[in-house]
C-alpha cells in the first residue's frame, strides 16, 4: 500500500480578525475571515480552500478518467459553487455543486456523449476530495455538453 503525506504549515498571528499565512507545496497565501462572515477578507478562506480543493480534485478526475477511455475534449472548463448556511450564527458547509463544461468534438456519436456524461458523473463519486466530504456536505453537479 502506498501513502502519501502532504504537510501544511499554518502561522496566525492574534485573535479573529488577524490575517495569518499557510504553505503546503505550491500553496503559499495569506488566509483571514471572508467578509461574508465580518473578517478582513485578506487572501483566501477555509471556505474557498475546501471548494477549491473539490474542484480541483473533480476536474483533473474527470479529465484523467476522459483521457483513459479515449474520449478525447476540444474543452474542459468549471464553474463551483460552494453554499454555506447560516442558522443562529452557527456556518455549516452544506452543498458543493460543479458545473463542468464539456467541449467535445462534432463527430462524437450518441452512445459516446452519453460514455462523458458518465464519466462525469462517476468522477464526482471517485474524487478524493468528494469521498472525503460525502455525507457531510452535499455534492452536486450540472453537466453541460457542447460540440466543437
Amino acid at each position: 500500500m502506498a501513502e502519501h503525506i502532504f504537510t501544511l504549515t499554518a502561522s496566525w498571528p492574534g485573535g479573529r480578525n488577524s490575517v495569518g499565512e499557510i504553505a503546503s507545496g505550491q500553496l503559499q497565501t495569506k488566509v483571514s475571515i471572508p467578509p461574508e462572515m465580518d473578517g478582513p477578507g485578506v487572501g483566501t478562506n477555509p471556505d474557498e480552500m475546501l471548494l477549491g480543493a473539490a474542484a480541483t480534485c473533480y476536474i483533473i478526475t474527470l479529465a484523467a478518467m476522459l483521457e483513459r477511455a479515449n474520449l478525447e475534449t476540444s474543452k474542459l472548463t468549471m464553474t463551483s459553487e460552494g453554499l454555506v448556511d447560516v442558522t443562529n450564527g452557527v456556518f455549516t458547509y452544506v452543498k458543493i455543486t460543479h458545473k463542468p463544461k464539456i467541449v467535445i468534438p462534432s463527430t462524437y456519436t450518441e452512445k459516446q456523449e452519453r460514455q462523458v456524461v458518465r464519466l462525469a458523473e462517476k468522477a464526482e463519486k471517485t474524487c478524493m476530495i468528494s469521498k472525503a466530504i460525502r455525507g457531510n456536505v452535499e455534492l452536486a453537479l450540472e453537466i453541460t455538453i457542447d460540440y466543437e
